[in-house]
C-alpha cells in the first residue's frame, strides 16, 4: 500500500527552498510578500540564478 503525503525528495526541495528564500530577503509582511515568498520557496533554483521573484500589487 502506498503512503500519501510528501516524499523525501519533496521535503528536501521545500527545506532548501525555505533556506534560499529566507537568506535572499523573502520574508512575509503582507500579501504581496507572501506571494513572493511562496514563489521563492517553490522556484528556488531561479532565485539562485538571480531571478527577482518579488511581486508587487
Amino acid at each position: 500500500m502506498r503512503r500519501r503525503g510528501v516524499s523525501f525528495g519533496g521535503l528536501v526541495w521545500l527545506i532548501i527552498g525555505l533556506v534560499v528564500a529566507l537568506s535572499n530577503g523573502y520574508g512575509i509582511t503582507n500579501f504581496s510578500s507572501l506571494v513572493s515568498f511562496l514563489l521563492a520557496l517553490f522556484l528556488w533554483p531561479l532565485v539562485l540564478l538571480g531571478v527577482n521573484l518579488h511581486v508587487q500589487f
